[in-house]
């Protein structure tokens, strides 16, 4: 049986792991369009284990972290993050969030729903905005489901999730 204490540690390693992938391995393997969003997943975790309030703030700073990153979009990741931080919180009372496959799910929801808001936040040309809206942020929703699922297996006790479904 682990403690609440041991879990706690365990959860904040595996966040700190998380934000390493996504600054260190992430853009040596991955595009930065395509590839999985490790700090996104981190955010979905911590906001599906805790209220609403927490992940959304959560969801701010994570937010305010990428857009420190992309300049050009200031303002527009604070809010998507902020948005799914809040839903991801919320979405845990209404779905059965201890399940492998719905976390994987809100992750991949979660990544296109905050693509989506960035997109309309940041007003790129129509073009664009098709391409990213219905190729390249599925493409990425899914990549960073299934590496969510395969984050979730590997540590499955740091992160409290069952492996049915």
């Amino acid at each position: 049986m682990i403690s609440a204490r041991s879990s706690r540690w365990q959860l904040v390693i595996g966040t700190v792991l998380l934000v390493l992938l996504h600054f260190y391995v992430r853009p040596r393997f991955w595009s930065t369009q395509t590839g999985p969003d490790f700090l996104f997943m981190a955010l979905m975790f911590y906001a599906m284990r805790s209220g609403p309030g927490a992940g959304a703030l959560a969801g701010f700073g994570v937010g305010l972290v990428n857009d420190a990153l992309t300049p050009a979009q200031l303002g527009a990741g604070a809010l998507a993050h902020t948005v799914a931080g809040y839903l991801a919180a919320w979405g845990r009372a209404v779905f059965f969030a201890d399940n492998l496959v719905v976390n994987a799910a809100f992750v991949a929801v979660g990544v296109w729903l905050r693509d989506t808001i960035v997109l309309l936040a940041s007003g790129p040309g129509r073009e664009d905005f098709m391409r990213e809206l219905v190729v390249l942020s599925p493409l990425q929703a899914l990549v960073s489901g299934i590496a969510a699922a395969v984050v979730l297996v590997v540590f499955r006790q740091w992160f409290s999730i069952r492996l049915d479904g």
